[in-house]
């Protein structure tokens, strides 16, 4: 009886970490891009704590990852760039965007996965079921644009980029590194490891580096900056942790609510601490995207035939797995 209460207070403990890391860590990004408006050194800062964080911690013998192979590094490399461009992307519009127009367009991601899916894989066209659940998505995004005060042609730009990679991310990734073997922390170590040796390249590419350049000190090691960016970090490596044990922990239904529950929890706290929100209208649509999701979310859900699992019930478990820490900059 005492281990199974301990087992219930430990998932309890675990589920309620992920919780807290996944709604406030859009908001957290959001404030460090505020005051520090360097997106590209941010993630470049995230990718070095996650991934210096989990080699510390191998080190220390409290978790295993797979250790560095060039032949795995070159396989892998593909699909690190890739989740690179999502972070990039999702950062610049978190930059020019606030949180809720980042919420309505991660929302809307199973959309563009599932016509994706269909076209590119030749996957079986979605049942009714799906496609009314991907309408009520599409109704919510096109209501929350059209009524955004806020609309900028830089952010939906980011916005759309965003949608493109992260897309392509969901749908491309599983296919690459399904057989490269690797387990769940050595997945998280590659992927950082190889964001943050990339970093430099779009320094240039973007001229972020001149800008970092022509700073003053003072601004970029003022107070806020510097709390943010660390908070940032923390909250970047604490999700990883929290999203994998509470997975692990939980049933994946339990988890998928979980996710839901997060979304509603950002939006509720980025009302409640500052004005950059959406306006009540925008707010409203930006729920009617997440019931989508939720929907969505059922349909692929639902008992099929077969005993095996269906390649789209295994892309949304993917969906999952991001979700639980491999985009941890992009949050719920």
């Amino acid at each position: 009886m005492k281990n199974s209460g301990a087992v219930l207070s430990t998932t309890a403990l675990l589920v309620l970490g992920y919780a807290l890391c996944s709604s406030l860590l859009a908001v957290i990004n959001k404030y460090a891009v505020t005051y520090f408006p360097y997106p590209s050194l941010l993630t470049a800062l995230q990718y070095l704590t996650s991934a210096g964080g989990v080699h510390l911690l191998g080190l220390a013998g409290l978790l295993h990852h797979d250790a560095l192979a060039w032949d795995t590094v070159k396989r892998f490399l593909p699909a690190a760039l890739v989740f690179y461009l999502a972070i990039f992307t999702n950062t610049h519009l978190l930059k020019h965007a606030n949180v809720d127009t980042f919420i309505v367009f991660r929302s809307s991601t199973p959309l563009l996965v599932a016509i994706a899916d269909t076209f590119f894989r030749r996957q079986q066209f979605p049942s009714r079921y799906t496609l009314a659940a991907l309408l009520v998505i599409l109704g919510g995004a096109i209501g929350y644009v059209l009524t955004d005060s806020a609309f900028s042609v830089t952010a939906y730009s980011w916005a759309a980029a965003y949608l493109v990679t992260i897309t392509t991310e969901m749908v491309y990734i599983k296919h690459m590194v399904t057989n490269l073997g690797l387990n769940t922390w050595g997945f998280v170590y590659y992927n950082n490891l190889l964001s943050l040796a990339m970093a430099p390249f779009f320094w240039i590419v973007t001229g972020e580096y001149s800008d970092v350049a022509r700073a003053s000190w003072e601004s970029l090691f003022q107070f806020q900056a510097v709390f943010s960016v660390a908070l940032s970090c923390v909250f970047g490596l604490a999700i990883s942790f929290f999203g994998f044990a509470a997975r692990k922990a939980i049933s994946a239904t339990a988890f998928t609510v979980t996710g839901v529950v997060n979304k509603l929890l950002t939006v509720i706290i980025n009302v409640l601490i500052w004005d950059k929100h959406a306006s009540t209208v925008g707010i409203l649509f930006l729920l009617l995207t997440i019931v989508g999701g939720v929907l969505y979310q059922q349909s692929t859900a639902m008992p099929k035939p077969s005993s095996q699992p269906s390649e789209e019930e295994e892309a949304e478990e993917e969906e999952e797995d991001e979700e639980a820490g491999f985009l941890k900059k992009s949050s719920e």
